[in-house]
């Protein structure tokens, strides 16, 4: 029997991309062999990323001259503004006559993984009759409620006078909502532009009429809400992560030079001093007005920091960095996030909680002081701090997602997470949670059994 052969196909984004990128290692230790397709700007940073492995990496051309996105930008962390992130995303699709001329050279191709923002590789996997499995980045606990949400839409609607009425779905009776635990996009459709509900229904269709979707978690984190999706909603899933465990082992190079801040870490480890990572990812909007309480939260808080800022997040026009330059560190550029959550002095983790990011934190063993800013981010925080039991939760000053946090408040949680009793309680049940991830990813472990069973199913199935 052939070996597998198996397509991946990332969206043009980082957050996307790079977990797809540790799958195509796990894959080639399935058996497999692995072609990659992108776009030519995204090619350098995947062809780095995989320069030790046999993936084949394919890059097919963007399109060019679309309406309010500037020429050559092909993803979304070089879009001046992330509300266009729905041009990008749509203007992909004219990628498709490339993509399924590329499928037509291939002798045989067991199945696919392509993004679920990619819903038109449906069609060309159709055609070529091939599998095609979906990619969200999304974990189950927030997928299952999401689509409960959106089934119960009316009771959402009918919520609107109290956005901190607590409120229970049947299937779920047991946790307890309000509407802040949903982005408003769930709630009120409306609130979005037509070009981005028609766009995010079109994706929707496609991901019921793939074979499957992949998960980047583990069975054993969310058996409930894994079991729910597979019962009650579909289509099958399979858990197969976290898949940023299949990340190479870090190799210096010749002339490496260890960063700044993992020297300034180092220190802080020499001196005994516990450190709080903060980061709210590349794509979140945060107001100047905001910025300045969380300097201000940071600053009376006492505790060291080492905060990585987005474009336009910070500018010291106050003397910030010189005041806190004992306790606290600003860091303007790409970091290695898992090379810093991994060093033994960080020992919690402010966070708008990306899935990523958690899954990071968990592998780590960090606890998460969750700070969500966007999409499916609220949800994750409530599994996060009620689910799982390995965090904390930043409180608005309204209760909603995208509530104004007054620095008092930031400060205190930053006390309880990095000095209080309940934040020694949260180290230890992450180790646990971080155990379980790294069982679950060893071979024999329920994610790598779940992967040698997709491979065995689909490519058994088309020999």
């Amino acid at each position: 029997m052939a070996s597998p052969h198996i397509l991946l196909f990332p969206f043009m984004s980082k957050g996307h991309t790079i977990p797809l990128l540790h799958l195509a290692r796990l894959l080639l230790r399935c058996g497999a062999a692995v072609t990659l397709f992108t776009t030519p700007a995204n090619r350098p940073f995947i062809s780095a990323a995989l320069s030790d492995t046999t993936v084949s990496i394919i890059d097919i051309p963007f399109p060019q001259n679309i309406d309010g996105i500037p020429p050559h930008v092909e993803s979304t962390d070089k879009l001046p503004d992330m509300s266009q992130w729905p041009r990008l995303a749509i203007a992909a699709k004219l990628m498709k006559p490339y993509f399924e001329q590329a499928l037509n050279s291939f002798p045989r191709i067991s199945f696919m993984i392509t993004d679920g923002f990619l819903g038109w590789t449906l069609e060309s996997a159709q055609k070529f009759g091939i599998p095609r499995l979906v990619y969200y980045g999304m974990n189950h606990f927030s997928m299952s409620l999401s689509a409960v949400a959106s089934q119960s839409r009316q009771l959402l609607t009918d919520l609107e006078v109290d956005n901190n009425k607590l409120f229970s779905f049947p299937s779920f009776p047991w946790i307890k909502f309000s509407k802040k635990d949903f982005d408003p996009a769930f709630v009120d459709p409306e609130s979005q532009d037509k070009l981005h509900n028609e766009y995010i229904l079109e994706q929707l269709q496609a991901t019921e009429k793939s074979y499957g979707i992949i998960v980047n978690g583990f069975y054993e984190l969310e058996s409930v809400y894994a079991d729910y999706w597979n019962r009650e909603i579909g289509p099958k899933t399979w858990c197969v992560g976290p898949l940023c465990l299949a990340a190479p082992p870090r190799k210096k190079q010749e002339n490496y030079r260890t960063p700044s801040w993992i020297q300034w870490l180092d220190m802080k480890q020499e001196e005994g001093k516990p450190v709080l990572y903060v980061a709210f990812g590349s794509q979140a909007d945060i107001s100047r007005e905001q910025i300045k309480q969380i300097k201000t939260g940071l600053e009376k808080s006492g505790v060291n920091f080492l905060w990585v800022v987005g474009k336009n997040q910070v500018e010291d026009d106050d003397g910030f960095e010189y005041r806190v330059k004992d306790s606290g560190m600003l860091v303007k550029e790409w970091v290695d996030q898992r090379e810093i959550l991994e060093h033994s002095s960080v020992q919690g983790f402010l966070s708008h909680c990306g899935w990523n990011s958690v899954m990071e934190s968990i592998c780590a063993k960090v606890p998460i002081l969750a700070w969500p800013m966007m999409a499916e981010q609220p949800l994750n925080a409530k599994m996060v701090v009620e689910e799982i039991g390995i965090g904390l939760r930043v409180e608005t000053s309204d209760g909603s997602m995208n509530g104004f946090v007054k620095w008092e408040k930031l400060e205190k949680v930053v006390k309880e997470l990095m000095e209080g009793e309940i934040g020694k309680e949260l180290r230890k049940k992450v180790k646990q949670v971080g155990g379980a991830a790294g069982e679950a990813m060893a071979e024999g472990g329920s994610s790598w059994n779940a992967l040698k069973e997709l491979i065995h199913e689909l490519h058994a199935e088309r020999e």
